[in-house]
């Protein structure tokens, strides 16, 4: 088992290796941030085995802690972690380019997706997130809460996420959960078995923080100097202030780009609803709204001023943060804190796939019978997220057939 662990931890890969798996994640992972976070455990800890449990819900904590793209996030540390910052540049780039693409071609095409066909479809993706994020629930349930006490700070997470509701919901379980660790958790864990690897150094680390500052303080002071300035330090701004997931970027996208007339509200609300259909990451919405800006940059470079800026702060604060991250888990009272920590975010993922998922998916009892049946074909039929998703989507289309 000991040696099983070094091989693990002495794990390297290539940039293209990376490229490759995030690549097919970035084309089958639907519904938003938190069923990438089951995709991403699925794939890494328990398929490729290039993290463990416990160090995957430690990226999944530190992600939640600051802000941008949690999902994009993790997915960059672990290629980090894997092959380096090239391995962490792959990873951005195969997990965000299929949905980015996607989106920008959807801006030349919208009329095409409207209509029954376009919704139904849609709805199965909606529920293809529900069954991914129910057996994330259940497999880090298992690992992270094995006792009453952890258990009963997943039940609080989740009663205040759903109570107090919206970033400060989430930050509070966390923060909440990292204090009952220290009380419930001593003595109670084994000691740490995986590293956050990174090629980031503290003096690094701190120097990406500093510049994620110094942008987010200085950018308004230049974005009066041209138009492309602008229109990254609007999209900058909304990544670097967004705590919780991809779609509370949304109203900040809204104020930035619809109030000075950048975008219509018709546009707006198109790039929306196509960021619904897409696998991957929320944020790649800038593409469509990047692509269809009223004043240069717009199309292709639009596209790409957008997704630069609404993504870079994310990745700034998150490389910045690992190295500190790392060191500050493998104290005694911080592996206890962390594993309350962990057992909060276990229920942050119950309490997501309650509100919006199961909310506002699952409709009747045809969608829980459908649900099911995913489940089913990823627990006991070990099936690939792909086949999942064509199988809900072609089954939520015939049902929307027969009503």
């Amino acid at each position: 088992m000991q040696q099983q662990e070094d091989r693990l931890q002495n794990a390297c890969g290539s940039a293209w290796e990376v490229f490759r798996v995030f690549l097919a994640l970035g084309l089958t992972s639907f519904g938003g941030p938190v069923a990438h976070i089951g995709y991403f455990r699925r794939e890494f800890v328990v398929r490729r085995r290039w993290t463990d449990e416990s160090t995957f819900a430690d990226l999944v904590a530190l992600g939640q802690f600051l802000p941008g793209p949690a999902s994009s996030q993790v997915g960059f540390a672990i290629g980090l972690s894997r092959a380096g910052w090239r391995g962490g540049l792959a990873a951005w780039c195969g997990f965000t380019l299929p949905s980015a693409l996607l989106l920008f071609a959807f801006f030349s095409a919208s009329a095409s997706l409207h209509g029954d066909a376009a919704a139904n479809a849609l709805h199965g993706l909606k529920l293809v997130a529900v069954a991914v994020v129910a057996q994330a629930v259940w497999g880090m349930a298992r690992m992270l809460t094995p006792d009453l006490g952890r258990i009963a700070i997943a039940v609080a997470g989740a009663a205040t996420v759903l109570f107090v509701g919206g970033a400060f919901g989430q930050i509070a379980a966390i923060l909440l959960g990292g204090a009952a660790g220290l009380i419930l958790c001593q003595g109670l864990f084994a000691p740490v078995t995986g590293r956050v690897g990174t090629p980031v150094s503290p003096a690094m680390g701190a120097v990406l923080l500093t510049a994620f500052v110094l942008l987010l303080l200085g950018l308004p002071l230049a974005a009066g100097q041209s138009h492309m300035l602008a229109v990254f330090e609007a999209f900058y701004r909304s990544g670097a202030l967004v705590f919780g997931g991809g779609h509370v970027v949304l109203p900040l996208l809204h104020d930035a780009l619809v109030a000075p007339n950048w975008i219509t509200p018709e546009s707006f609300l198109a790039g929306y609803g196509a960021a619904q259909a897409v696998p991957g990451p929320l944020f790649t919405v800038a593409a469509y709204l990047g692509a269809g800006m009223t004043l240069w940059p717009n199309g292709a470079a639009g596209a790409a001023v957008a997704l630069a800026g609404i993504f870079l702060p994310g990745l700034l604060v998150m490389a910045g943060a690992l190295p500190f991250w790392d060191r500050f888990r493998t104290g005694v009272k911080a592996q206890a804190m962390m594993r309350g920590v962990n057992a909060a975010v276990v229920g942050l993922l119950a309490a997501a796939l309650y509100d919006p998922l199961w909310k506002y998916a699952v409709l009747d009892w045809t969608d829980v019978a459908l649900v099911l049946a995913g489940l089913g074909l990823m627990t006991v039929g070990k099936a690939p997220p792909l086949l999942v998703v064509v199988f809900l989507v072609v089954a939520a289309m015939a049902a929307g057939l027969l009503v």
